[in-house]
């Protein structure tokens, strides 16, 4: 883990950091309204919009595996402690958002096989299942997928409340570590 410098307390994430953060949520701006509007649209713009959001839903989750692995790596720069109560509040927010944003792929790509449907990364790779065709569990997996993306929705609302509170509130410069 990296050792950062002391009196570093609103020191910036490192740049790998910050840029799998913003990839992140970029993509799932896009991928959550898609996967909403997929049951709005006409039959013949499904495939489209299918490919796009289980393509993308897929990256997010080889995305968020790296980010992960570098935040383990690299750790966070230390920061002035809030209350302990928020800090309880922020911690789970992030943890949570980590664990939502690697099991949702997870569980639309099982969803999408088990309803008897690979994978078309991008619409070039087949992308193998490891459970295949199985339409009994198919409702399952994909309740999982619904519950998880809007967990994703009340977790992105908490951290950008996070995010308002301390820029406009607090007035600590959080915000400026990310970008």
């Amino acid at each position: 883990m990296t050792t950062w410098p002391v009196g570093a307390r609103t020191g910036r994430y490192h740049p790998l950091m910050r840029a799998l953060h913003w990839t992140i949520a970029l993509l799932v701006l896009i991928v959550l309204p898609v996967g909403i509007l997929i049951k709005f649209v006409a039959e013949a713009d499904k495939p489209v919009f299918y490919l796009i959001h289980e393509s993308l839903g897929f990256l997010i989750l080889w995305i968020m595996l790296a980010r992960l692995a570098v935040r383990l790596a690299i750790g966070a720069p230390p920061r002035e402690e809030p209350v302990p109560a928020f800090r309880a509040l922020a911690t789970t927010v992030h943890v949570s958002l980590y664990a939502a944003l690697i099991l949702q792929p997870i569980f639309g790509f099982l969803a999408t096989n088990a309803f008897g449907f690979p994978l078309q990364w991008f619409g070039v790779v087949t992308v193998p299942s490891p459970i295949g065709d199985s339409p009994e569990l198919a409702p399952y997996l994909m309740g999982v997928h619904v519950a998880l993306g809007y967990a994703i929705l009340v977790l992105f609302c908490l951290h950008m409340a996070g995010v308002i509170y301390h820029t406009f509130v607090r007035r600590d410069g959080l915000l400026r570590r990310m970008i």
